[in-house]
């Protein structure tokens, strides 16, 4: 017998996350991302990515961090379907914590499964 687990769409999952993402960058950011996001962007997104991790696990020196390594992560996933799974289980437990510090700010916020309920319609 199949677990629920299986039949989740992990790439279908992680494109909705970095959409979500994306929406929270400033507008020239998320330009670069929605581009290098594209299928045609592989030939960029895919060196960008192991350079990101390589920077990272050289995060001793300057300007380099342990930053870079799950950036490099997120862009490969995108073309190893291996990672898609962990990195949209990374991305999801990232948004909800996301969510939860927005709503702990009592700041609006539109999640995945909420439509701005977080009672600041009710001070009015």
């Amino acid at each position: 017998m199949l677990s629920s687990e299986t039949n989740i769409d992990y790439k279908a999952e992680l494109n909705r996350h970095l959409a979500w993402f994306e929406t929270k960058l400033p507008p020239r950011p998320a330009r670069f991302v929605g581009w290098l996001r594209k299928p045609s962007s592989k030939l960029i997104r895919f060196p960008l990515g192991i350079l990101l991790i390589i920077g990272g696990i050289f995060s001793i020196l300057p300007v380099l961090g342990l930053w870079m390594l799950p950036l490099g992560l997120i862009l490969i996933a995108q073309d190893i379907p291996p990672l898609e799974k962990p990195v949209a289980q990374f991305l999801g437990w990232l948004e909800r914590k996301w969510i939860e510090r927005q709503r702990a700010k009592g700041i609006a916020i539109e999640g995945p499964d909420s439509t701005r309920s977080n009672g600041a319609d009710s001070k009015i």
